[in-house]
């Protein structure tokens, strides 16, 4: 779904703000989208904090994916041709780059499984 909002957003905006800035706005589009999808299905029930603040730490945890996803898109729109006539190419690329490191990092890091108290005051059992 992230990378059709991508998609769908670059070709929207691009004639207005041009290839880059459509990307990069692209970005917080499905980047937006696809936290709200983490949220209520992939990774229901998990995570702790409120809407904003799990939403700018799903961002600031899916830094890596953003670099590997815009470096890709920015690296074949500049190199190649037709990538920068057909920009699909270059989001689909970069959408794949990224997105195993964001899975992996938006699972270990913003929807980690809460802790029920009662587990957090448990003293851990000594060996026997």
């Amino acid at each position: 779904m992230g990378a059709i909002v991508d998609i769908s957003t670059v070709y929207a905006t691009m004639a207005a703000l041009g290839l880059y800035a459509a990307g990069l706005a692209a970005y917080f589009a499905a980047v937006t989208t696809t936290w709200a999808l983490n949220r209520a299905w992939t990774f229901a029930g998990r995570g702790r904090g409120g809407l904003v603040r799990q939403w700018m730490l799903f961002v600031a945890a899916n830094g890596v994916g953003f670099v590997l996803n815009r470096g890709t898109f920015a690296l074949l729109v500049t190199a190649v041709p037709a990538c920068a006539q057909y920009p699909v190419i270059a989001i689909l690329a970069g959408a794949g780059a990224g997105m195993f490191a964001n899975f992996n990092l938006s699972r270990s890091v913003v929807f980690r499984p809460r802790v029920p108290p009662e587990a957090a005051r448990r003293p851990a059992l000594a060996p026997e």
